[in-house]
């Protein structure tokens, strides 16, 4: 469609609830929150995390419950959101994010699946890759 935007009405405000969602589980008060997580997270979440490594629900929320106000805490953040309906009802939601520590910042490429169920958005999948500032 010339001059028109590609994607179906709805799609700026579903972007807009997915964006809040996942930058919900960026904020250290939820981060910190078992049950928080375990509301965001589907009970059959995966996580192939930057480090290569593999989680699962119970798994994630035990690290970042783990590294809230330790260590492992840093600054979070991110941009340049982008959403693919891929069925009714699931969602790739990918972005980029920046981890500021003391030693610096690290760069990943980020990539969530969001499902609908029981009246609401649970991640089902993440994926981090890491990056350069570039990429």
């Amino acid at each position: 469609m010339a001059g028109g935007s590609s994607q179906r009405p709805g799609a700026e405000a579903l972007l807009s609830v997915l964006r809040r969602l996942e930058e919900e589980l960026l904020a250290p008060a939820v981060r910190s929150s078992p049950e928080k997580l375990a509301d965001l997270l589907a009970d059959d979440f995966i996580e192939f995390g930057r480090s290569g490594r593999v989680y699962d629900k119970r798994q994630t929320i035990e690290a970042l419950v783990g590294e809230a106000g330790g260590p492992e805490a840093a600054e979070r953040a991110a941009s340049h959101f982008h959403a693919n309906e891929l069925a009714e009802g699931a969602v790739l939601l990918t972005y980029r994010s920046t981890r500021h520590e003391a030693s610096g910042a690290t760069h990943s490429l980020r990539s969530s699946i969001w499902a609908w169920r029981d009246e609401r958005w649970q991640m089902v999948f993440h994926q981090g890759t890491p990056t350069d500032r570039s990429a």
